[in-house]
């Protein structure tokens, strides 16, 4: 029986993961901080004693969620190398010894962040368009990518890329969490006339990629970008949200030019980018591959988001 190894276990991916995979698997979860006996802790930021993995067989499958994540308020003094110390060296150091161990798959949960934070012609981004990420976290990823590709050739571990986009669901916090917020206050929002273009790929959407992905042999040293499949402008996603929460919102039409500009004059650039640049993506390989299509559709996904944000 395949037995699946999960990091980052309570994060916001891992923690819904966990739950699905024990339906199927014997789930070994690595936190670092432990609550239970079913968990072992590990620090990623941390020389990591190959020693300590001696439970690991040839037949686990790893599915590698932890990161050092964005940061909203950076204390680092060199944010570029704690990023590296967690998400490329720790990331490498545990693939080696996995790979060590015999483990057979190496399923790595990197970012569209490695693509950057626009899409730059009219096409969807695809795994074969430019690599060019603009902030530490897009590149500590990137160069992860690039390291467990040569230890996939030099050891014959399998190793599995996925490149998601936002990931939303019930937990979701950041600017996600704060457009519920705004929105369970009924508070009006000038974001009523942005024409973009936005993937998105709801947590229940990407854990049934990530299942898929364990076992079906065509996915072996693949990557992947996938999404929801429904692209959405910032408008029609608030628009969305606001009929799950059945919120009197008043979502007001200011110029996209007027919002850039004073977004920044005040410093919030770039989140400014992320409101109104298109950043999309076209999961057409996981299908043509895998037969991988979405099993549920955004509205399902935003409503059960919405249901959990209002019971809290």
């Amino acid at each position: 029986m395949t037995r699946v190894i999960l990091s980052g276990a309570r994060g916001f991916l891992g923690a819904y993961l966990v739950g699905l995979l024990k339906r199927q698997y014997s789930v070994i979860e690595i936190v670092r901080n432990k609550v239970n006996n079913s968990q072992k802790v590990i620090d990623l930021s941390c020389c990591l004693n190959e020693q300590s993995f001696d439970w690991l067989s040839n037949e686990d499958v790893f599915i590698h969620c932890a990161a050092r994540a964005h940061i909203m308020k950076e204390a680092a003094a060199d944010p570029l190398t704690e990023y590296r110390k967690v998400n490329t060296e720790g990331t490498l150091r545990l693939a080696e010894i996995s790979a060590k161990k015999g483990v057979k798959r190496f399923i790595y949960i990197s970012s569209i962040k490695v693509h950057g934070e626009r899409n730059h012609t009219d096409n969807a981004i695809d795994e074969e368009s430019q690599l060019e990420p603009v902030d530490p976290y897009g590149i500590s990823k990137l160069e992860a990518e690039i390291g467990l590709r040569e230890i996939a050739q030099k050891t014959g571990m399998e190793v599995v890329i996925i490149r998601p986009p936002l990931i939303y669901g019930p937990g979701v916090k950041a600017n996600f969490e704060s457009m519920m917020k705004w929105l369970s206050k009924d508070r009006p929002l000038p974001l009523g006339a942005v024409n973009n273009r936005r993937s998105l790929v709801g947590i229940d959407n990407l854990c049934n990629f990530i299942q898929v992905c364990i076992e079906h042999s065509k996915a072996a040293n693949e990557t992947f970008l996938i999404s929801d499949q429904d692209d959405v402008s910032t408008t029609e996603l608030l628009n969305r949200l606001k009929n799950a929460m059945n919120s009197k919102s008043v979502i007001l039409p200011v110029p996209t030019s007027l919002m850039k500009l004073g977004a920044t004059i005040v410093g919030k650039g770039t989140v400014a980018q992320r409101l109104f640049d298109n950043l999309f993506v076209t999961s057409d390989k996981a299908s043509r591959l895998l037969g991988w299509t979405p099993p549920y559709t955004m509205e399902e996904q935003l409503q059960k988001t919405a249901d959990h944000f209002l019971k809290r």
